[in-house]
């Protein structure tokens, strides 16, 4: 198993949980993007990992504290756009991970973490916890919210988040869609476990491809985009999973799939 310096990694039944450790506030920083990639390159090496559930470590102030401002200190123009460049290849690389992520938000998630949140595939959140983009109040800009867009959260209330920069409660996002569930703090990871252990008794070549799908589809055109899906779904009806699959839902029995082909 690799090791991490702001990770803890394991897997068991299917299930890779991570646990994001890098206290006091679990800030985002350079090093964390970088070790972040690494960590999306581990699970995927793993045929054992399924599903993966992010949780934070229960004695940080946050799930998600934002980005470390301390990399901020001395940055220009180029230094920004070259930091930028980073997050980008790191947030891409978490967002096209081959495998469902649950977002186990346990805390806070402010700035980079609600970034981060919305580019996992479901989120499970603390009743307690609260959200918030503080950027404007740093004399910055998180943009136009566009890790929103791919969930289709109410433009009003995206608009809000960003110039406000204010907090908001899980009850106050409740109607956004942002969340699957939003359950007491203590029962957010066994939740999420139970999502995740769900997920991954699915083919592995089955959420493979639908985790592609549903990423692919989100810029194309209806025609082209039911296409893409369709040519996934013909090249998997010619394989072992779901011949099983049928077979088991006729005789009425739980499948049993052989894994990767």
């Amino acid at each position: 198993m690799t090791s991490f310096e702001f990770f803890k990694l394991e897997i068991d039944r299917g299930v890779a949980l991570v646990v994001f450790n890098r206290p006091p506030a679990n800030a985002f920083s350079a090093a964390v993007y970088r070790e972040l990639i690494d960590l999306a390159d581990a699970i995927e090496a793993d045929d054992q990992a399924r599903a993966v559930v992010f949780s934070g470590a229960p004695q940080c102030r946050a799930w998600i504290g934002g980005a470390d401002l301390n990399d901020f200190v001395g940055l220009d123009y180029q230094a920004r756009l070259d930091r930028y460049e980073l997050v980008n290849r790191a947030n891409d690389r978490f967002m096209n991970l081959r495998r469902p992520v649950i977002a186990a938000i346990n805390s806070h998630a402010i700035g980079a973490g609600m970034t981060f949140a919305a580019i996992c595939d479901l989120r499970v959140a603390a009743s307690g916890a609260y959200f918030a983009m503080p950027e404007i109040d740093r004399g910055t800009t998180s943009g136009g919210g566009a890790p929103f867009n791919r969930l289709f959260m109410p433009a009003a209330k995206m608009r809000e988040l960003l110039f406000t920069g204010r907090k908001f409660t899980a009850a106050e996002l409740a109607d956004t869609g942002f969340f699957n569930y939003v359950v007491a703090k203590e029962d957010v990871l066994d939740k999420s476990l139970k999502l995740a252990e769900v997920i991954a008794g699915k083919s592995f070549e089955a959420l493979e491809a639908t985790k592609l799908c549903c990423n692919a589809v989100l810029g194309m055109e209806r025609g082209e985009a039911r296409r893409f899906a369709q040519e996934y779904s013909a090249r998997l009806t010619a394989g072992a999973d779901a011949k099983e699959g049928i077979k088991a839902f006729l005789e009425k029995r739980v499948p049993v799939y052989a894994g990767r082909q």
